[in-house]
């Protein structure tokens, strides 16, 4: 693998993905090889199925296991059919959540437990790793009441889930930042949305320079 693959990690109301969309064509103009962005669960026809199926509202009787074995499935097609073949030919992923995603959402917001999501994923991926993981930390109050404001009306299975359930989502992103130093660095996405970005910029450029111009 000579590529290099960059997730991007959040609780629910981060504006992960708002920061994400303004800081790829600001990357795009610096970047030294060819960059691709997608998201999971989905980037690709077969994931993104699975996706609709994860998060549609309607399926409230969807046990906690069958979850985590669905976002694990969805994330082996997408590594399979997109992520791998751009890391090979050298190129710059953007990833839109990846496995820390399930170690909180599922592992601890679910309480099936991080060693056993883990081992689940370790399955999945054969051990890929990302090489630099941006987390966006925000309070869960804080990411609900953006979530109530702005969502309100696509709001998915995860998103209608009780506060408390939120809160255990983004203590284990906590803990999963001191664990892993090295990988994950942590962005206060309590900022306004132009300041988050800047930060997401300057630490993938002040970690992997050579990459960029």
């Amino acid at each position: 693998m000579a590529g290099l693959l960059i997730t991007f990690e959040g609780p629910d109301g981060a504006g992960k993905t708002s920061a994400l969309t303004e800081l790829v064509p600001r990357l795009r103009q610096i970047a030294r090889q060819p960059l691709i962005v997608t998201r999971e669960p989905g980037g690709n026809p077969i994931s993104e199925a699975i996706r609709r199926i994860i998060l549609d509202p309607a399926n409230t009787a969807m046990d906690k296991r069958t979850e985590a074995l669905l976002y694990a499935a969805a994330r082996r097609q997408h590594i399979i059919e997109k992520i791998r073949p751009a890391l090979a030919a050298d190129k710059i992923v953007l990833c839109d959540r990846f496995v820390d995603s399930s170690l909180a959402y599922q592992g601890a917001g679910r309480e099936i437990g991080v060693t056993a999501v883990a081992q689940m994923n370790e399955f999945a991926t054969e051990s890929l790793t990302p090489d630099l993981t941006l987390y966006l930390d925000v309070p869960s109050e804080l990411g609900l009441q953006r979530i109530a404001a702005h969502r309100q009306s696509q709001n998915d299975r995860l998103d209608q889930e009780a506060l408390s359930f939120h809160q255990k989502v983004r203590g284990e992103y906590l803990t999963l930042a001191k664990q892993y130093p090295q990988r994950i660095k942590t962005v206060d996405a309590t900022q306004p949305l132009e300041q988050v970005i800047t930060a997401c910029q300057a630490l993938i450029t002040a970690t992997y320079g050579e990459w960029f111009d």
